[in-house]
């Protein structure tokens, strides 16, 4: 925890009544310090509510902004304080965690919605799958450490999907067997032969590095090709692309990775 004598050695202040040489190169060549991820956490249960809240707090780089007690309470305080992240729970009274991140995705306005982080108890809850469809950015089970919680709000507050590999092939792949749709094989064909290539990878929970080594291309070289794949399909992180990947036929679950 960040001790109150460590607070001033970070950023010292100018003396009073001096002015900036405007060729000294001081603090307008020094690039902003990234803002604290402004964090939501809703939860209907109260100690756990405040424990996930306090744990959070912890940390220099994430500030704590609002907390909720139902889905309708998220959705209101996460209108107010447009956080970027929101820890989710799936089930709570008044409206659900669901319910409540599909309100939030189909917010309209000059600002994006918020990355939803769902919480759950079982890592195969069927309402998970519906949490995704409605825009969630991943899943964290309630028992998760520490650690694992302050990564996680990381990696989607970044704008990355939060699907362990080990657990996209087994999550996605029960949801596509419990909810078949009819593929839809045409909504693809606006990518490219090696996109079409990329997304059947993502759907194998492949990080950058593995795709990297699986198609013998650099990570920047991959991260453009994901970019372009969620560009063109419209969708907002990897979580939608390998949702998309089953929905459209390109994986067919339990058929085993393609050639």
């Amino acid at each position: 925890m960040t001790t109150p004598e460590a607070a001033p050695e970070a950023a010292p202040e100018a003396a009073p009544g001096t002015t900036a040489e405007p060729d000294a190169g001081t603090a307008a060549d020094v690039p902003a310090e990234p803002h604290p991820v402004r964090i939501v956490v809703a939860d209907d249960h109260e100690v756990v509510r405040a424990g996930y809240a306090g744990l959070l707090a912890t940390q220099p780089d994430f500030t704590v902004v609002g907390t909720a007690r139902d889905g309708a309470e998220a959705v209101r305080v996460c209108r107010e304080q447009r956080p970027d992240v929101v820890l989710m729970d799936v089930r709570m009274p008044v409206s659900d965690g669901i319910q409540a991140t599909a309100e939030l995705m189909g917010d309209a306005g000059p600002a994006q919605p918020p990355r939803v982080l769902i919480l759950t108890t079982f890592d195969l809850d069927e309402h998970v799958y519906d949490a995704l469809i409605a825009g969630a950015s991943g899943f964290l089970l309630k028992d998760v450490t520490a650690e694992r919680l302050f990564d996680a709000v990381r990696v989607v507050a970044a704008g990355e999907a939060l699907l362990a590999p080990g657990v996209t092939r087994r999550l996605i792949a029960e949801f596509a067997r419990l909810k078949p749709r009819a593929p839809r094989r045409d909504a693809l064909a606006v990518l490219t032969p090696r996109e079409s290539e990329v997304l059947r990878l993502l759907a194998e929970g492949l990080s950058n590095p593995e795709l990297a080594g699986r198609l013998h291309v650099g990570e920047e070289t991959v991260k453009t090709h994901v970019s372009r794949v969620l560009s063109k399909l419209g969708l907002r992180d990897r979580t939608q692309a390998v949702v998309m990947a089953y929905e459209t036929g390109l994986v067919v679950p339990g058929a085993g990775s393609s050639a």
